[in-house]
């Protein structure tokens, strides 16, 4: 007995030295950890505008509610890869798309940004916003979250529906499937007044406004397998004109709203912003290459010469009586944008005034013959504005939250990057209870 008293005292002498030491290595190794400085992972993204004309990437680093260009590249497209922009060759595309990247790396110093946004553009491509409304019965009762989750879904198939019908209707198919490519909600309304998150509110009229853009499965597709191809995590498949009216509408005044004008070298899109919030996008198959064509066709040259002929005449380059000759050639296929131009803004505007401010952005913009026609129509004679609209095109200074300390972004080309760029800063900072809602949302109808 004695002796086994004798054994547990040694052990239990060294069980409170061993204590005693792994306090210390804790208070030591605590310590430590109060002094190491906490890393934080680099926020990094690739912007992708896979364009008609060009195939454009930006890597950028989200820092708060900005992002910081690290480097740029372009890359031109051939025609035979893209048409009014819809991918047609998928491993030419990639091709593009992969010398674009590695442009934007090297001028990042060898930065990599798996993690991607890419804008998707065409005729086909549909957003619109809706207004769905609930008479609550009984109007002291807080709004719940699953009152909030049955208005948003009610306001997604609407949305669903409606593209679906139109796109049935523009190519004779009634079956084509058709996928969200992004989403947001504008506002929400309880008793006429703007709130912020309505779960807790009480309230008898109950109204929420729904933006969502949709396009072909085929067309989705197509730009998934670009993203696998380039190795890239895809994050969001965004439509241009959405990422555009989001990016510049925050510093186009959020009350009068404005009209967007992206003249790519496939299509041009429009955007309507209107009281603080996206209604709807339009395009129209005609850009850049339209013009280039009509220039081969009528001097019999090849579409290379012409596109050369198109940019020097841009730039002001070419004078007198060819000058000339260029416009007038020109001038059948600037009416035609014109008037494709007058007929989408009047669809948009469904009656009701339109916001006195137009930007134009894109490629296709350098064309001033563009510019011209746009300052010479009679906007208050032919569309609902209380007064001729500011005219003006949009260049990358002019864009707020995207900052370029290098000075690599130069011309009205860059904008629609840099609004692809936006959504990335968008994507890291959205966390509200709608953003979240809409969300369960989506995963439940899987749409």
């Amino acid at each position: 007995m004695n002796l086994f008293q004798r054994l547990r005292q040694l052990f239990s002498k060294g069980q409170e030295e061993i204590d005693y030491y792994s306090d210390d290595l804790d208070e030591e190794f605590d310590e430590d950890e109060e002094l190491e400085p906490e890393v934080t992972e680099r926020q990094l993204f690739t912007a992708l505008d896979i364009g008609t004309a060009y195939a454009k990437a930006m890597i950028i680093e989200v820092q708060g509610d900005s992002a910081e260009v690290l480097g740029v590249g372009h890359h031109p497209q051939s025609y035979m890869h893209m048409s009014d922009g819809i991918v047609t060759d998928i491993p030419g595309v990639i091709a593009n798309c992969n010398e674009a990247l590695l442009k934007a790396e090297r001028a990042a110093g060898g930065v990599i940004a798996p993690s991607a946004i890419i804008g998707i553009a065409g005729e086909l491509v549909k957003g619109c916003s809706t207004t769905v409304s609930k008479n609550r019965q009984q109007p002291a009762r807080p709004i719940t979250a699953e009152e909030l989750e049955a208005l948003m879904a009610s306001a997604q198939n609407k949305l669903l529906k409606n593209a679906k019908e139109r796109i049935a209707s523009e190519t004779g198919y009634n079956n084509i499937e058709v996928r969200l490519t992004n989403t947001a909600v504008i506002a929400v309304r309880i008793d006429g007044q703007t709130v912020s998150n309505p779960i807790g509110f009480p309230g008898r009229y109950f109204s929420l406004t729904l933006f969502s853009a949709f396009a072909p499965l085929m067309q989705l597709g197509a730009l998934e397998a670009v993203a696998q191809g380039l190795d890239l995590t895809l994050l969001a498949i965004v439509a241009e004109p959405y990422a555009l009216a989001r990016c510049l509408s925050t510093n186009a005044g959020a009350d009068s709203g404005a009209i967007f004008i992206d003249i790519g070298g496939g299509t041009t899109d429009i955007a309507l912003v209107r009281q603080g919030g996206i209604e709807e996008t339009r395009m129209f198959a005609l850009g850049g290459r339209t013009f280039t064509r009509r220039i081969a066709t009528s001097k019999g040259i090849s579409i290379r010469e012409a596109e050369r002929l198109k940019l020097g005449y841009s730039r002001g380059e070419i004078k007198g009586a060819g000058h000339e000759e260029i416009r007038a050639i020109l001038e059948p296929e600037c009416q035609t944008w014109m008037d494709s131009v007058e007929l989408l803004i009047e669809e948009l505007a469904k009656g009701e005034l339109l916001p006195p401010a137009i930007y134009v952005v894109g490629g296709g913009s350098a064309l001033s013959d563009l510019f011209r026609k746009l300052e010479a129509f009679p906007w208050t004679e032919r569309l609902p504005f209380s007064r001729p609209p500011i005219i003006s095109t949009v260049q990358p200074e002019m864009v707020g939250h995207i900052i370029d300390p290098e000075g690599m972004l130069q011309s009205a080309q860059d904008i629609t990057p840099m609004a692809l760029a936006y959504q990335s800063v968008e994507l890291q900072n959205e966390n509200t209870i709608l953003e979240r809602t809409l969300d369960r949302v989506l995963d439940t109808m899987r749409i």
